[in-house]
């Protein structure tokens, strides 16, 4: 199951990418789904497009070829879908060839906009808690000076 990061990953990919796979009046065919296997083993992500004659709509076209190939749906935008499957076979290219291994995408804790607003929420929670002991500090020393005023008064009586 991919997760929305690597799905939003996967999608902007498959813009550059072109559309490979046409699914037309015939529907989903054997010879389709073979097709799709092969892509998929070769490039791990496809794209395709549901012509005008066709009888299905893309998102079924997409739900389909994903059950048929075990692989996974990563958009629907009007005619064209993108499917994803993992290949070990590309994979083990990519480690011959000496290029980074499959690398997870990030996770929130290495966001740096999410860094930044957390450090400035610190800085503003540090500034409030010195503001408010200066004044607690503040407080106390009037109430002090108050008794002090309080006893000279209740003493010169």
């Amino acid at each position: 199951m991919l997760t929305s990061k690597e799905r939003a990953e996967l999608r902007s990919q498959a813009t550059t990418i072109d559309t490979t796979l046409m699914v037309g009046k015939s529907g989903i065919t054997d010879t389709l789904i073979a097709e799709a296997e092969n892509q998929l083993d070769a490039r791990e992500l496809v794209k395709g497009k549901v012509l005008e004659g066709a009888m299905m709509t893309p998102r079924e076209v997409c739900d389909e070829l994903c059950q048929a190939t075990g692989a996974e749906g990563v958009a629907v935008i009007g005619t064209k879908f993108v499917i994803y499957r993992f290949s070990e076979k590309l994979q083990q290219e990519r480690n011959q060839v000496g290029r980074a291994k499959r690398q997870p995408t990030a996770s929130g804790k290495k966001n740096p906009v999410r860094k930044g607003a957390q450090a400035r929420r610190q800085a503003a929670q540090k500034v409030r808690q010195q503001r408010n002991e200066y004044f607690r500090q503040q407080a106390i020393e009037k109430a002090i000076e108050r008794d002090r005023e309080r006893q000279l008064r209740n003493s010169d009586e």
